[in-house]
């Protein structure tokens, strides 16, 4: 199982590499089109609780990427500590994942990269 989750792990971070240079909702489609295709792997390791070790992997992995999507230009953000946006985005958006899958993906990939790209964008 280590293997597995360490190979879904390595893809999730190869597709981070060039999508942190899209906007929000083309960034998070290619994700949710990988949870979707990978449905029962994800479906085991965060909505049955199966691997919480599996969530904060994923989790680090989330808060590490949104580090440099933080807006400190705008000034919308100059009395929010950084560390506070990270686990509230982060948590944020690993429960987004979770409740769609749990719920059996009932919005196409598409929708949900929409959505969720438009909350972070808010948010960061």
């Amino acid at each position: 199982m280590d293997k597995l989750i360490e190979a879904h792990i390595k893809e999730i971070q190869e597709m981070g590499e060039w999508a942190c240079k899209l906007d929000w909702s083309n960034a998070l489609e290619p994700f949710f089109e990988y949870f979707e295709k990978n449905y029962l792997f994800f479906s085991t390791m965060l909505a049955s609780k199966g691997a919480p070790s599996f969530r904060t992997r994923l989790l680090e992995f989330i808060m590490e990427g949104f580090k440099g999507e933080i807006d400190k230009e705008s000034g919308k953000n100059a009395e929010l500590y950084e560390d506070v946006m990270l686990q509230y985005a982060g948590n944020a958006y690993v429960g987004v994942i979770e409740w769609w899958i749990r719920n059996g993906m009932p919005y196409p990939p598409r929708t949900m990269a929409k959505q969720a790209g438009a909350l972070l964008g808010r948010s960061l």
